[in-house]
């Protein structure tokens, strides 16, 4: 998956926007107001992940931990295209989850989420 694709999952997902704190080169995802998902200039995609999934992904080589952002459970994979896309998609939802659920109910409510 590309950098066009990741924004194409990611803005599919309820209560996104795509914002550039980083810089015009980096495109970050955000669920009320919170980042669950990054492209970095060169490619590169980082996005949140489960306590157990940061450990299967990067004790198996299969994602790194991202910089910056390995303390609060989000891996990097240098690649994206190396993965299959539906799996990349079903983490990016995932990490779209784990940060939608930690908003205030009523943040949700007014994003349209559960």
């Amino acid at each position: 998956m590309d950098r066009a694709g990741v924004g194409k999952v990611c803005l599919a997902l309820p209560g996104v926007t795509l914002d550039h704190p980083f810089g015009e080169d980096h495109d970050t995802y955000k669920v009320g107001g919170k980042m669950f998902a990054m492209v970095g200039g060169h490619g590169g995609v980082s996005f949140k992940v489960s306590d157990i999934a940061y450990e299967v992904l990067t004790d198996t080589g299969r994602a790194a931990p991202a910089p910056y952002m390995a303390r609060a459970k989000w891996v990097h994979l240098s690649d994206p295209a190396d993965w299959p896309d539906d799996e990349l998609a079903e983490h990016l939802a995932t990490a779209h989850g784990l940060v939608a659920g930690k908003l205030t109910r009523k943040a949700r409510a007014e994003l349209g989420l559960s």
